[in-house]
């Protein structure tokens, strides 16, 4: 069973952190679309652009539209914000929020069929989401959550790094983390990562979704690796769990708990003596061949202290840039075997081999995804 390249569309996907995209264009390609956010004016007594109203730039909701004039193909993204509207660089085709060529050049009259796909977001959670298929199925409320990137009594550190790979490989990567003990030794890898057996199961959606992978492994006595040791201050041998929730397409949590060996939740389920850490990933095609790894550690121990905020995100980058590095290798392996290449699965794999058949679902059957 070798990974798909096939994207599924009618999906909300993470475009971009909230604080990428304000008073100016901001391009990215997602799915394979080359889209321009910007924000809208906030404060508009009416929220219409050349009202003459003094609303602030650059705070206001997010538009997505595609980043293509529809006179010569010309990047919008390379053009300017004027009020609310898009001035194309090239010829000066005016673009409303909603996509509509309000202005064209040398003339009064508009051609009717000049506009641009508007894209439905969703700002959430500190990402902006977009909406990769047919509008009119959008639906915010199917939006999933990572509430700890933005809650009280925790912090987060986030970053992007992109991915010369496909979306299938970084999923592989994330499904299975007994890589922590070969490929991220020194950070986050120890020998009981790979030696602990995981429990798998998938959840189904009753609302005729895909459905969500579970897989946990809880390592009862294990080594403390410098990545929590550093930052939590825990030292010696230590309870470790690792449960992971996939929600296709894109979102990724990471539910990691650590705590003194012998240390578990009191019967009544509170865990005052564990630190928790709750590991974010999204996973947003750009292309068949290419992703954006968003990645995100909110904790909630040490919330002020600027020194552990640091080293979470300079020690995560530099655990994502080492699965970079890996995975744009392997792709560079899979773009060359044009016969497929043989593939060995193991026990570890279950919960990755129920990631891509939910992602299998999705592309085969788009008409009965919400």
């Amino acid at each position: 069973m070798q990974p798909t390249t096939d994207i599924p569309r009618n999906q909300w996907y993470v475009a971009a952190y909230s604080r990428e995209i304000g008073a100016g264009l901001f391009a990215r390609t997602i799915c394979g679309e080359p889209i321009v956010f910007y924000r809208r004016q906030a404060g508009s007594p009416t929220g219409v652009a050349g009202s003459g109203s003094t609303g602030v730039a650059g705070t206001g909701p997010v538009v997505a539209l595609a980043d293509r004039c529809v006179h010569r193909r010309f990047p919008l993204s390379l053009g300017s914000l004027v009020d609310d509207q898009v001035v194309c660089g090239y010829h000066g085709f005016t673009y409303d929020c909603s996509g509509t060529c309000v202005a064209v050049p040398g003339q009064q009259r508009v051609p009717p069929k000049a506009r641009v796909a508007a894209y439905p977001v969703v700002e959430r959670d500190t990402f902006v989401w977009v909406w990769i298929g047919d509008p009119d199925r959008a639906d915010a409320t199917a939006v999933p959550r990572a509430p700890w990137l933005a809650a009280d009594g925790w912090t987060a550190v986030s970053g992007m790094e992109p991915l010369a790979a496909r979306h299938a490989l970084l999923l592989d990567n994330l499904m299975d983390l007994s890589h922590e003990t070969y490929l991220h030794g020194g950070y986050i890898g120890t020998p009981e990562v790979a030696q602990t057996p995981i429990e798998w199961e998938v959840e189904d959606d009753p609302d005729g979704g895909a459905g969500v992978v579970r897989v946990s492994r809880h390592m009862a006595d294990a080594a403390c690796p410098p990545f929590y040791a550093r930052s939590t201050g825990l030292s010696g041998r230590i309870t470790r769990w690792q449960d992971i929730e996939f929600h296709p397409p894109c979102l990724y949590l990471l539910h990691s708990r650590v705590a003194p060996v012998g240390v578990g939740p009191r019967p009544d389920g509170t865990d005052p003596d564990a630190r928790h850490l709750e590991i974010v990933y999204a996973l947003t095609p750009e292309t068949a061949h290419s992703t954006h790894d968003f990645w995100a550690v909110a904790r909630d121990f040490a919330l002020d202290d600027v020194s552990v905020s640091d080293f979470l995100a300079e020690n995560n980058r530099a655990v994502v840039r080492q699965d970079v590095a890996c995975l744009d290798i392997l792709e560079d392996v899979m773009r060359t075997e044009t016969d497929g290449g043989q593939e060995l699965s193991i026990k570890i794999d279950s919960g990755g081999l129920a990631a891509r058949r939910l992602m299998r679902r999705l592309v085969d059957a788009p008409t009965s995804m919400p």
